[in-house]
């Protein structure tokens, strides 16, 4: 299982475990923005129970890997359209107390916290996040495994069951094959007839052709014949006259 060490050092571990943002509310309450779904620094330095200048080197050092997990910085107009509606937002009675940016306000998303967590090493609340995630990888690879397990168990109960009904099929598989060579046997049979046929088929075509040839020359010589008698007696009758 990774340690506390590897959650610190491996990104790849870190971004696995982004999904369980439930963790962070089991640990300690979040103050989010009236719009629920933004902290400002000051927010999550009090969650973390740092301070912010601790916050802000952080935050800075892994700056990348922070935006890519939702943390923005808005300056301007975006800044002044966010107050705008953080104000509307809190409502008549509480926008006197809203606390606003003066030059730029930096925002983080739940998601952007607990990537906080998987990084700020000063902090216990933050431990204490980190034991969460690794406790709870923990367990669903021990349930997991337990799973794995007594589905092994129940393959290893049905073996004997199995191994029966092998040898039933055994005898009965056996005379399916001899069956299946026999048919062969006959198939094999019945194309050598079948070939056989063939080659006598030919045979008897070439037979018919000659045949055919025969009788073609016999009947052109019976025609040469009639031909030249009637050729014959034309002339006898010329003479005559």
């Amino acid at each position: 299982m990774p340690s506390e060490v590897t959650l610190l050092e491996s990104r790849t571990l870190r971004d696995e475990h982004l999904v369980r943002l439930d963790v962070l509310d089991k640990v300690k309450a979040l103050v989010m923005l009236p719009d629920g779904i933004h902290m400002r620094t000051e927010d999550v330095a009090r969650y973390f129970e740092v301070s912010t200048v601790t916050l802000r080197r952080l935050t800075d050092r892994h700056h990348g890997e922070f935006t890519e997990n939702g943390m923005r910085t808005l300056r301007g107009a975006d800044l002044r359209s966010f107050h705008s509606d953080m104000m509307s937002l809190w409502g008549t009675q509480g926008a006197e107390s809203y606390p606003q940016a003066a030059t730029q306000l930096r925002l983080f998303t739940r998601r952007t916290v607990l990537n906080v967590a998987m990084l700020l090493r000063d902090s216990d609340i933050a431990r204490c996040v980190r034991t969460y995630l690794l406790d709870a990888e923990e367990n669903g690879w021990r349930a997991g495994y337990a799973s794995l397990d007594r589905r092994v168990t129940k393959v290893e109960t049905h073996l004997d069951t199995v191994g029966r009904a092998l040898q039933e099929l055994g005898p009965v598989i056996n005379g399916i094959s001899v069956r299946l060579d026999r048919l062969d046997r006959r198939l094999d049979a019945t194309n050598q007839v079948v070939g056989a046929l063939s080659n006598r088929l030919c045979d008897l075509s070439d037979h018919m052709r000659r045949m055919e040839d025969r009788i073609d020359r016999r009947l052109d010589d019976v025609s040469h014949r009639l031909s030249a008698l009637e050729r014959g007696q034309g002339g006898r009758r010329r003479k005559r006259r």
